[in-house]
């Protein structure tokens, strides 16, 4: 009886990969792009069973559904997507980098790989900001690198005297996939050279998929989060400067600028010098007040907290806040003022508002 189970599940299995789309892409050594190509596409149940061919033979190519990264064609239509052609120059909407094959399956299939994520429509505006967040935030650098694009010109930096500190190019994702060519271990020595892309494709795969799921799951409620607070800063304070927050550790940053940037382009007083939230959710919780950078990469202040309440802790912070003519008065319960200036706290949201008023 569990023989017959067994080779009905094995007949099933058999059919299903002769009935699923045949993936092609070349053989020899493997980059990052295929390998993520090809993780993308069996993210979606058309692929999800579809057996893959590794070969540059044209011959069987040609009787493969869907080619990825060889066959010197670009041609959605016939589900051909190779990048390697002279005249190709095709990018991601808004942006300049050409594209690799990782960049074009996601290009075609990411918002099917995001709404079956989501589950909703592939249309729902959701599902738009997720797949341009996944393209900006990783596909792209996989693209660029597979097409020799560095972050930064090479001759603006040579020209500017800039030096790296470091080598940073053996802990870049692609160049761990790049040596994942060569087997290591016992058990990767068992693998033949399908075996090692496949590995490769599930480790890079593995990274979009956790960036998937926390773009979901953290990135866009916290984008509403944001947008709520961000509407409602007047209410806070009559100059717009200080946003408030119902809870800690919500990723704000990117959301925060996002908003002020689609408020200027309004014609709107937009920016925010300070943003307050609580430390835990725990009732009686501290409160933080921390300042807003010049821009996303930036450790500089916008606006910092005034220079002598800078490393100063508890009472005798308070002491310093008590003998200041400023308003409004800030109540005792001073935790903290980084040496920095960039971030304080209080015991209660009230003193921690008092102090970004102040900090004003």
């Amino acid at each position: 009886m569990l023989r017959r189970i067994f080779k009905m599940a094995e007949e099933s299995l058999t059919k299903k990969a002769r009935t699923s789309p045949l993936i092609g892409t070349h053989n020899g050594h493997f980059h990052a792009d295929e390998a993520l190509a090809v993780y993308l596409l069996r993210l979606l149940p058309t692929y999800s069973q579809s057996p893959l061919i590794r070969t540059r033979d044209p011959a069987l190519l040609a009787t493969c559904h869907t080619v990825v990264d060889v066959g010197g064609e670009y041609e959605p239509t016939n589900n051909r997507y190779d990048h390697h052609q002279r005249t190709f120059s095709t990018t991601f909407p808004g942006y300049n980098t050409k594209l690799s094959s990782a960049g074009l399956v996601y290009m075609h299939f990411g918002h099917a790989i995001v709404a079956r994520h989501l589950s909703l429509p592939a249309e729902h505006g959701n599902v738009g900001l997720i797949y341009n967040k996944l393209y900006a935030d990783f596909v792209e650098a996989v693209d660029a690198n597979d097409n020799g694009v560095a972050v930064y010109d090479p001759e603006g930096i040579k020209s500017a005297g800039v030096e790296k500190r470091f080598k940073d190019g053996g802990v870049t994702i692609a160049s761990i996939v790049n040596d994942m060519n060569n087997p290591y271990t016992e058990e990767e020595e068992k693998l033949d050279e399908d075996g090692l892309f496949l590995q490769a494709s599930q480790f890079i795969g593995s990274v979009f998929s956790r960036k998937l799921k926390h773009a979901c799951s953290s990135w866009l409620p916290a984008r509403e989060t944001v947008k709520e607070a961000y509407e409602s800063r007047k209410s806070v304070h009559d100059s717009g400067k200080i946003m408030v927050l119902p809870q800690g550790g919500v990723p704000w940053k990117e959301h925060l600028y996002n908003f002020e940037k689609q408020a200027a382009a309004a014609g709107e007083e937009s920016e925010v010098y300070f943003v307050l939230y609580p430390e835990s959710a725990t009732e009686g919780s501290k409160w933080r007040v921390q300042t807003v950078s010049v821009n996303e990469g930036s450790f500089i202040s916008r606006k910092p907290l005034p220079e002598n309440w800078r490393g100063v802790r508890d009472a005798d912070l308070d002491g310093v806040l008590a003998a200041e003519a400023g308003e409004p008065r800030i109540p005792e319960g001073a935790v903290f003022v980084h040496a920095a200036g960039f971030i304080g706290g209080h015991k209660t949201r009230e003193g921690a508002h008092a102090m970004a008023v102040r900090g004003l």
